[in-house]
Formats: structure tokens, C-alpha cells, sequence
């Protein structure tokens, strides 16, 4: 199995174990991306064309962009709309101008009615039109505006002139003659530069005539982001969120998961894992505590991140389980068999899994459970037993927390003989057998020492 595979079971396991808490984020996310689309409100836009005629070049469609979106063209559709409370600083945030193909400028304006986004577009196309119509007038107002004429006025003139020296002049080849004819040619070529003038004259003119393409079309929906996308995206945020925050929360944890591990921090050989039956545990005061209770609503009072335990199907598997661990304890000790069980405090399962052992062994070996402080452990001293034996559910401590378990049945002269991790709780499911049937739920212990058949 490669890491992806490991990754996407690892993401199933947090879909199926906190789907109710996924589902509540998400839905708080939906919420949230709602309350956001009512702080902004709905935006429409919509977008005029603008053709230029003749002949130009990408820079120069690139300039008309820039002065159909500029201060001067936007204050001045603002002022003729003259919408109160609307300057025409807010009005340049809201207009926008590109360069399509065909020498075409898309203007779009965008407003919170459609209405209004269609007026502000045709607006802005206009005074795009009119500007640039008078930048073109400014260019031709003194010099170039009477040049046309004056060009015009010129090459009559010239065409006169040149047709009273054709009819003074001399066919001959006297000086008189050539005189005549190099004045005609120099009044042709004054001529032709004058036409070409001309024709170079139009073609700006051309350019100067902008045409608006007609009125925008009004918008028949909202501009992105609308209140749909918002709530979606939101709802999404949260449910990604939440899944990375179980991966990084997974991946920082110090709690020690497999039973290698948890053997290297004990010092001690592990005798094999059990399981519980699926009855719902006795709750105790810290039950009834607010965040206890919101913590069951939220499903987050149960492990995530441990791998599906291999239970034992029903309960003559399960008994065959707790009765092969007390066999193991029996090659390994000494007569009198007697044990400590050593059970970390707040360990639910591990606590029910001491008493069900306890019950299974009827006496040989003969167990002791007690309840050890995980932040300050104590072990009682040694008295008649043999070593101590560690039950406990994996994925609950870290490595130090259970170097410091070792260390207190080390300073109370206990030798732990083995390690028995505890599965996570299964429901249970019990069969008849060929054998009486024990109890499916182990029996209470209260924190604390409990001696089984009746002697310490």
C-alpha cells in the first residue's frame, strides 16, 4: 500500500468516525459564506462596445483602453448620471475597459441594479466617445483644423499655375524654354505633396470617429461571487479545513499508536490484544460535565485516528482472546501466581478490558487492578505479587507518559512482565456455545484497588 492509498483511507476513517462533526462545520461554513453575501451586496454587470475605425495597432488599442477607464472620462459620466452618494472615485473601482478583436473596446460597468449597470456602461461609452473626439478636435482645433483647406486652396492654385506656363512656354530647346519646363515640374511635385498630405489627413480623421456598437445589455444575473457561490464555497472551506486540521492534529501527536512502540516505552513484551463488548459505559460525575456533553453531540469523545480494531466476531472469540493472554501469564510466572494490573487512569477502555481479564482468569493467575495517575504516577509497593502487568488502549499516551508508568512500578519493585493493549469498543454480538456463556460486559471497577476472588 503506498502513502496515497494510506492518505485517502486515513481521510475515509475521518469521514466515517466524524462525519457528525464534519457535518456541522460544514454547515456553520454554509452559514458563514451567507452572512458574507449579505455584508456585500448583489453585483450586475454589463458591458458596452465601442468601434474604431481604420487601421491600429495594439499599443494604440492598449491607450484607448486606458482612456476609456480613466479619471476624466468616469468623473464626467458620474456627473451626468449624478446618483447621490456615488463619486466618481467609487464609480472608477466599478468600470473596466479591454481590447477585443476587430479594433472593438468593451466598456463594463458594474452597479447594484441592473438598471443601473446598464446606464453607467452606455454612460462611460459615451463620454469615451466625446473624449476622444475632442482630444482628436484639440490636435486639428489651430494649425491642423484649416490645414485640409489650405492644402485644397494650394493645389488649385498650383493646377493654374501650371496651366498658364504650359501655355507660355516655349516648344524649343532655348534656355528660356527648359526654364519653363523645370518650373512645372517643380510645381507637379509641390503638387503630389500636397494630395499625399490630403490623403494622410484622412485617415486620422477616420480614427477620431468612434461609434458607440448600441446600448448595453441589461444583466439577467448577478456577477460572481453571488450568494450561492459564497455559501457553497464556505461550506467547503469548512469541511476542507476541518479534514486538514484532524491530518495536522494526526500527524503533531505525540501518543504512541502501535504495539512496537508501545513495548519500547513499557520495557516489556506485549501478550496480545483484547477487545471489549459494545455496552455503554457507566457514566461517572465528569460525565454529566457540559463539555463532556458536547463533545458525545459532536462525536469527538471517540478515537479517530486508529486503524478499525480485528475484533473477535462474537463472544466465545472474544473470551478465546482474554483466555490465551492468561495463559501466556501462567508460562511466565512463578507460583503463587499473582499479579498487578496496572490500568492508566481515564482509560475507559483499558479499565473494562482489566475486568474482563480479571473474570477470565478465575484466580489463576490471581489479578489486582488498580488505577495509576498518568501525570503523577503511583504504584502501590510490592507485597506477594509477581510483577505488574500493563493493560491500556493504544493511541491514548505518549511516550513519556508511559516511560513514567514504567518507572513508578519500577520504584515500587514491580517488574512489568507484559503489556495488553485493549481495542477500541465493538458492539457486541453473542453467540450460543457449546460452553456456558459468560457476561458480555466486563464488571465495573471503581478507581482504585479491586481483588479478584475475594483476597488481596
Amino acid at each position: 500500500m503506498n502513502d496515497e492509498t494510506i492518505r485517502l483511507v486515513t481521510i475515509g476513517r475521518i469521514i466515517r468516525r466524524r462525519g457528525r462533526l464534519l457535518l456541522i462545520l460544514t454547515v456553520v461554513g454554509a452559514l458563514v459564506g451567507y452572512g458574507t453575501s449579505l455584508l456585500f451586496p448583489p453585483r450586475y454587470t454589463t458591458s458596452a462596445s465601442v468601434l474604431l475605425p481604420g487601421a491600429w495597432e495594439e499599443r494604440e488599442l492598449l491607450t484607448q483602453t486606458e482612456i476609456a477607464s480613466s479619471s476624466v472620462v468616469v468623473d464626467r459620466a458620474a456627473a451626468t448620471l449624478g446618483w447621490a452618494g456615488v463619486s466618481g472615485s467609487e464609480l472608477r473601482d466599478r468600470v473596466s475597459a479591454r481590447a477585443a478583436d476587430g479594433n472593438i473596446i468593451k466598456i463594463s460597468g458594474t452597479a447594484d441594479t441592473p438598471e443601473r449597470a446598464q446606464r453607467l456602461a452606455d454612460q462611460v461609452a459615451q463620454q469615451f466617445v466625446a473624449f476622444a473626439a475632442r482630444i482628436a478636435g484639440d490636435d486639428t482645433d489651430a494649425d491642423a483644423a484649416a490645414r485640409p483647406e489650405a492644402l485644397r486652396q494650394l493645389v488649385v492654385q498650383t493646377s493654374r499655375r501650371i496651366t498658364e506656363l504650359a501655355d507660355a512656354a516655349d516648344p524649343g530647346q532655348t534656355v528660356e524654354s527648359v526654364q519653363t519646363r523645370t518650373e512645372l515640374a517643380k510645381l507637379r511635385t509641390t503638387l503630389q505633396e500636397a494630395v499625399n498630405k490630403l490623403d494622410e489627413a484622412d485617415p486620422a480623421a477616420d480614427k477620431a470617429n468612434m461609434v458607440v456598437m448600441g446600448p448595453a445589455a441589461r444583466p439577467d444575473g448577478e456577477a460572481p461571487p453571488t450568494r450561492t457561490q459564497l455559501v457553497v464555497a464556505g461550506a467547503l472551506l469548512f469541511f476542507l479545513f476541518a479534514v486538514t486540521g484532524h491530518l495536522t492534529a494526526a500527524r503533531m501527536s505525540r501518543r504512541l499508536r502501535t504495539e512496537p512502540e508501545i513495548a519500547a516505552a513499557l520495557g516489556s513484551a506485549p501478550l496480545g490484544t483484547v477487545d471489549v463488548p459494545g455496552e455503554q459505559p457507566a457514566r461517572g460525575p465528569e460525565d454529566r460535565d457540559p463539555r463532556a456533553r458536547i463533545r458525545r453531540l459532536l462525536g469527538v469523545d471517540t478515537r479517530w485516528d486508529l486503524p478499525s480494531p480485528q475484533t473477535s466476531g462474537d463472544e466465545t472469540g472474544r473470551q478465546i482472546r482474554y483466555r490465551r493472554v492468561c495463559a501466556r501469564l501462567r508460562e511466565r510466572l512463578p507460583a503463587p501466581r499473582r499479579l498487578l494490573v496496572v490500568v492508566p487512569d481515564g482509560d475507559e477502555i483499558a479499565r473494562r478490558a482489566a475486568g474482563q481479564l480479571v473474570t477470565e482468569a478465575e484466580g489463576d493467575p490471581l489479578l489486582r487492578v488498580v488505577g495509576v495517575s498518568v501525570p503523577r504516577p503511583m504504584v502501590p509497593d510490592r507485597g506477594d505479587e509477581s510483577g505488574a502487568l500493563v493493560v491500556l488502549s493504544a493511541g491514548s499516551w505518549t511516550a513519556g507518559e508511559l516511560a513514567g508508568i514504567a518507572g513508578a512500578c519500577a520504584d515500587a519493585r514491580h517488574e512489568v512482565v507484559g503489556i495488553v493493549l485493549a481495542a477500541g469498543t465493538v458492539r457486541a454480538r453473542p453467540t450460543r456455545s457449546g460452553g456456558r456463556l459468560r457476561d458480555a460486559a466486563a464488571p465495573a471497577l471503581a478507581v482504585g484497588d479491586s481483588v479478584a476472588g475475594g483476597s488481596r
